[in-house]
Protein backbone atom coordinates (compact mmCIF):
# COMPACT_ATOMS: atom_id res chain seq x y z
CA UNK A 1 0.00 0.00 0.00
CA UNK A 2 1.22 3.72 -0.29
CA UNK A 3 2.31 5.80 2.34
CA UNK A 4 1.10 9.20 2.71
CA UNK A 5 4.00 11.81 2.07
CA UNK A 6 4.47 15.53 3.77
CA UNK A 7 6.37 17.46 1.60
CA UNK A 8 7.79 20.78 1.62
CA UNK A 9 7.94 22.54 -1.92
CA UNK A 10 9.79 25.79 -0.89
CA UNK A 11 9.82 28.39 -2.83
CA UNK A 12 8.75 28.41 -6.53
CA UNK A 13 13.08 28.59 -7.61
CA UNK A 14 13.38 25.27 -5.98
CA UNK A 15 12.51 23.67 -9.50
CA UNK A 16 15.49 24.69 -10.93
CA UNK A 17 17.76 24.40 -8.28
CA UNK A 18 20.25 21.62 -7.85
CA UNK A 19 20.64 20.94 -3.71
CA UNK A 20 20.47 18.21 -1.12
CA UNK A 21 16.47 18.47 -1.10
CA UNK A 22 16.23 18.22 -5.22
CA UNK A 23 18.50 15.45 -4.94
CA UNK A 24 15.94 13.76 -2.30
CA UNK A 25 12.77 14.45 -4.45
CA UNK A 26 14.26 12.78 -7.17
CA UNK A 27 15.82 9.72 -5.42
CA UNK A 28 12.16 9.36 -3.50
CA UNK A 29 10.43 9.13 -6.77
CA UNK A 30 13.06 6.61 -7.79
CA UNK A 31 12.66 4.71 -4.42
CA UNK A 32 8.69 4.40 -4.64
CA UNK A 33 6.58 2.45 -6.38
CA UNK A 34 4.88 4.13 -9.45
CA UNK A 35 1.49 5.36 -7.62
CA UNK A 36 -1.48 5.02 -10.53
CA UNK A 37 -2.77 8.64 -9.53
CA UNK A 38 -1.79 11.45 -7.08
CA UNK A 39 -3.89 13.38 -4.47
CA UNK A 40 -2.12 16.62 -3.38
CA UNK A 41 -3.33 18.92 -0.78
CA UNK A 42 -1.39 22.33 -1.80
CA UNK A 43 -0.97 25.23 0.92
CA UNK A 44 -1.01 27.43 -1.93
CA UNK A 45 -5.40 26.83 -2.67
CA UNK A 46 -7.20 27.71 0.13
CA UNK A 47 -11.08 28.00 0.21
CA UNK A 48 -13.65 27.95 3.10
CA UNK A 49 -15.44 24.86 1.54
CA UNK A 50 -13.07 21.59 0.66
CA UNK A 51 -12.00 21.66 -3.07
CA UNK A 52 -11.30 19.06 -5.57
CA UNK A 53 -9.31 19.64 -8.93
CA UNK A 54 -12.10 18.26 -11.72
CA UNK A 55 -10.17 18.67 -14.66
CA UNK A 56 -9.41 16.49 -17.84
CA UNK A 57 -6.00 17.72 -18.07
CA UNK A 58 -4.02 20.10 -16.01
CA UNK A 59 -2.48 23.73 -16.74
CA UNK A 60 0.18 25.14 -14.83
CA UNK A 61 -0.35 28.24 -12.32
CA UNK A 62 2.74 30.40 -12.00
CA UNK A 63 0.94 31.77 -8.61
CA UNK A 64 4.02 34.00 -7.70
CA UNK A 65 6.46 36.85 -8.68
CA UNK A 66 9.81 38.41 -8.52
CA UNK A 67 11.27 35.01 -9.60
CA UNK A 68 13.68 34.31 -12.26
CA UNK A 69 11.60 34.54 -16.03
CA UNK A 70 12.17 31.11 -16.92
CA UNK A 71 9.73 29.41 -13.75
CA UNK A 72 7.38 31.64 -16.11
CA UNK A 73 7.77 29.08 -18.37
CA UNK A 74 7.56 26.01 -16.77
CA UNK A 75 4.60 23.59 -17.36
CA UNK A 76 3.51 20.83 -16.20
CA UNK A 77 1.18 19.40 -18.14
CA UNK A 78 -0.73 16.33 -16.56
CA UNK A 79 -4.01 14.97 -16.65
CA UNK A 80 -6.39 14.74 -13.83
CA UNK A 81 -8.66 11.52 -12.69
CA UNK A 82 -12.31 12.75 -12.82
CA UNK A 83 -12.98 9.25 -11.23
CA UNK A 84 -11.26 10.36 -8.46
CA UNK A 85 -12.38 13.83 -7.90
CA UNK A 86 -15.42 12.72 -8.16
CA UNK A 87 -14.92 9.79 -5.51
CA UNK A 88 -13.20 11.75 -3.03
CA UNK A 89 -16.53 13.91 -2.74
CA UNK A 90 -17.90 10.89 -1.15
CA UNK A 91 -15.63 10.06 1.12
CA UNK A 92 -15.67 13.63 2.16
CA UNK A 93 -19.36 13.33 2.38
CA UNK A 94 -18.89 10.03 4.65
CA UNK A 95 -16.99 11.88 6.92
CA UNK A 96 -19.10 15.09 7.15
CA UNK A 97 -17.23 17.41 5.53
CA UNK A 98 -19.11 19.88 2.98
CA UNK A 99 -16.71 19.63 -0.34
CA UNK A 100 -17.42 20.85 -4.17
CA UNK A 101 -15.81 19.67 -7.86
CA UNK A 102 -13.83 22.73 -9.68
CA UNK A 103 -13.57 22.58 -13.23
CA UNK A 104 -11.45 25.57 -13.12
CA UNK A 105 -8.80 24.69 -11.26
CA UNK A 106 -5.06 23.60 -11.90
CA UNK A 107 -2.17 22.73 -10.20
CA UNK A 108 -0.39 25.79 -8.36
CA UNK A 109 3.14 25.50 -7.19
CA UNK A 110 2.36 23.74 -4.24
CA UNK A 111 1.39 21.23 -6.39
CA UNK A 112 3.74 21.03 -9.35
CA UNK A 113 6.93 22.24 -8.02
CA UNK A 114 7.47 18.94 -6.20
CA UNK A 115 6.07 17.06 -8.72
CA UNK A 116 7.75 18.33 -11.55
CA UNK A 117 10.93 17.13 -9.21
CA UNK A 118 9.42 13.78 -8.71
CA UNK A 119 7.56 13.04 -11.48
CA UNK A 120 8.85 15.59 -14.60
CA UNK A 121 7.37 13.73 -17.42
CA UNK A 122 3.56 14.75 -15.77
CA UNK A 123 2.42 10.42 -16.59
CA UNK A 124 0.61 10.66 -13.39
CA UNK A 125 -2.70 12.11 -12.88
CA UNK A 126 -2.75 14.35 -10.52
CA UNK A 127 -6.15 15.66 -8.31
CA UNK A 128 -5.36 18.56 -6.62
CA UNK A 129 -7.13 19.76 -3.43
CA UNK A 130 -7.79 22.87 -0.95
CA UNK A 131 -7.04 23.46 2.30
CA UNK A 132 -8.98 25.42 4.35
CA UNK A 133 -6.97 27.02 7.17
CA UNK A 134 -9.81 27.89 9.40
CA UNK A 135 -10.72 23.97 10.44
CA UNK A 136 -9.23 23.80 13.46
CA UNK A 137 -5.80 21.31 14.13
CA UNK A 138 -7.80 17.91 14.98
CA UNK A 139 -10.24 18.56 12.01
CA UNK A 140 -7.15 18.55 9.74
CA UNK A 141 -5.85 15.62 10.79
CA UNK A 142 -9.25 13.91 10.19
CA UNK A 143 -9.47 15.08 6.78
CA UNK A 144 -6.72 12.93 5.94
CA UNK A 145 -8.22 10.05 7.47
CA UNK A 146 -11.22 10.35 5.48
CA UNK A 147 -9.53 9.84 2.29
CA UNK A 148 -6.65 7.40 3.55
CA UNK A 149 -9.11 4.47 1.73
CA UNK A 150 -7.83 5.54 -1.47
CA UNK A 151 -4.16 4.14 -1.13
CA UNK A 152 -5.46 0.68 -1.67
CA UNK A 153 -6.21 1.98 -4.80
CA UNK A 154 -2.38 3.07 -5.30
CA UNK A 155 -2.62 6.21 -4.74
CA UNK A 156 -0.48 8.87 -3.54
CA UNK A 157 -1.48 11.29 -1.19
CA UNK A 158 0.52 14.40 -0.26
CA UNK A 159 0.22 17.00 1.62
CA UNK A 160 1.84 19.89 0.43
CA UNK A 161 3.00 22.48 2.48
CA UNK A 162 5.98 23.85 4.91
CA UNK A 163 6.74 23.05 8.71
CA UNK A 164 8.60 26.66 8.97
CA UNK A 165 7.18 29.03 6.59
CA UNK A 166 7.12 32.67 7.24
CA UNK A 167 8.32 34.72 4.08
CA UNK A 168 8.77 38.04 6.61
CA UNK A 169 11.55 36.14 8.30
CA UNK A 170 13.58 35.04 5.46
CA UNK A 171 17.01 35.95 4.55
CA UNK A 172 17.99 35.21 1.19
CA UNK A 173 21.73 34.40 1.35
CA UNK A 174 21.64 32.57 4.49
CA UNK A 175 21.76 29.28 4.38
CA UNK A 176 22.44 28.24 8.13
CA UNK A 177 19.15 27.75 10.01
CA UNK A 178 18.59 30.62 12.56
CA UNK A 179 17.92 28.66 15.84
CA UNK A 180 14.27 29.54 16.45
CA UNK A 181 13.42 27.53 13.00
CA UNK A 182 15.44 24.40 14.30
CA UNK A 183 13.68 24.63 17.78
CA UNK A 184 10.23 24.45 16.33
CA UNK A 185 11.41 21.80 13.82
CA UNK A 186 13.10 19.33 16.34
CA UNK A 187 9.74 20.05 18.57
CA UNK A 188 7.50 19.02 15.96
CA UNK A 189 9.81 15.66 15.04
CA UNK A 190 9.20 14.59 18.64
CA UNK A 191 6.05 15.13 18.52
CA UNK A 192 5.25 13.29 15.67
CA UNK A 193 7.22 10.18 16.57
CA UNK A 194 5.76 10.10 19.53
CA UNK A 195 2.54 10.48 18.23
CA UNK A 196 1.58 12.73 20.79
CA UNK A 197 -1.70 14.30 19.04
CA UNK A 198 -2.79 16.14 21.78
CA UNK A 199 0.91 18.12 21.70
CA UNK A 200 0.07 18.60 17.87
CA UNK A 201 -3.45 19.60 17.84
CA UNK A 202 -2.36 22.07 20.17
CA UNK A 203 1.13 23.18 18.56
CA UNK A 204 -0.06 27.03 18.16
CA UNK A 205 -0.52 27.32 21.57
CA UNK A 206 2.49 24.91 23.53
CA UNK A 207 4.89 24.46 20.99
CA UNK A 208 8.16 26.93 21.54
CA UNK A 209 8.18 29.68 18.46
CA UNK A 210 4.85 28.54 17.30
CA UNK A 211 3.73 32.35 16.03
CA UNK A 212 6.97 32.81 14.22
CA UNK A 213 7.05 29.52 12.94
CA UNK A 214 3.83 29.34 11.78
CA UNK A 215 2.36 32.82 11.02
CA UNK A 216 -0.76 31.81 9.32
CA UNK A 217 -1.77 27.95 9.31
CA UNK A 218 -1.97 26.89 5.71
CA UNK A 219 1.49 25.60 5.50
CA UNK A 220 1.29 23.41 8.40
CA UNK A 221 -2.27 22.33 7.82
CA UNK A 222 -0.94 19.72 5.11
CA UNK A 223 1.18 18.01 7.29
CA UNK A 224 -1.95 17.01 9.98
CA UNK A 225 -3.91 16.27 6.58
CA UNK A 226 -0.42 13.82 5.63
CA UNK A 227 -0.49 12.45 8.59
CA UNK A 228 -4.24 11.77 9.06
CA UNK A 229 -4.39 9.68 5.80
CA UNK A 230 -1.17 7.78 7.23
CA UNK A 231 -0.27 4.27 8.23
CA UNK A 232 -1.37 4.75 11.96
CA UNK A 233 0.40 1.67 12.58
CA UNK A 234 4.06 2.63 11.40
CA UNK A 235 5.97 4.88 13.10
CA UNK A 236 5.84 8.41 11.21
CA UNK A 237 9.44 8.84 9.70
CA UNK A 238 11.34 11.76 8.79
CA UNK A 239 12.86 11.22 5.36
CA UNK A 240 14.75 14.53 5.09
CA UNK A 241 15.24 17.54 6.49
CA UNK A 242 17.40 21.00 5.43
CA UNK A 243 16.81 24.92 5.58
CA UNK A 244 16.49 27.67 2.76
CA UNK A 245 16.77 31.38 3.36
CA UNK A 246 17.83 30.92 6.96
CA UNK A 247 14.49 29.64 8.29
CA UNK A 248 12.44 28.23 5.13
CA UNK A 249 12.65 24.57 6.24
CA UNK A 250 12.46 21.82 3.54
CA UNK A 251 10.84 18.82 5.60
CA UNK A 252 9.51 15.89 4.03
CA UNK A 253 7.56 13.18 6.12
CA UNK A 254 6.34 9.22 5.61
CA UNK A 255 3.09 8.37 7.26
Amino acid sequence: MMPSLFLAHGAPSLVIENNSYTQFLKSLAERMDTPKAIVIFSSHWESSTQSVSAVQNHSTIHDFAGFPDPLYEITYPAKGDLDISDHLLTLFAKAGYLADLKDDRSLDHGAWVPLSIMYPDASIPVVALSINPALPNQAQYKLGKAVKSLKRQNVLIIGSGGIVHNPEQFIVDMEVAEGWAVTFEHWVEEKLLNRDMESLFNYDKIAPFASLAVPTKEHFAPLLIAMGAGNHKRKPELLHRSFQFGNLSLSAWKF
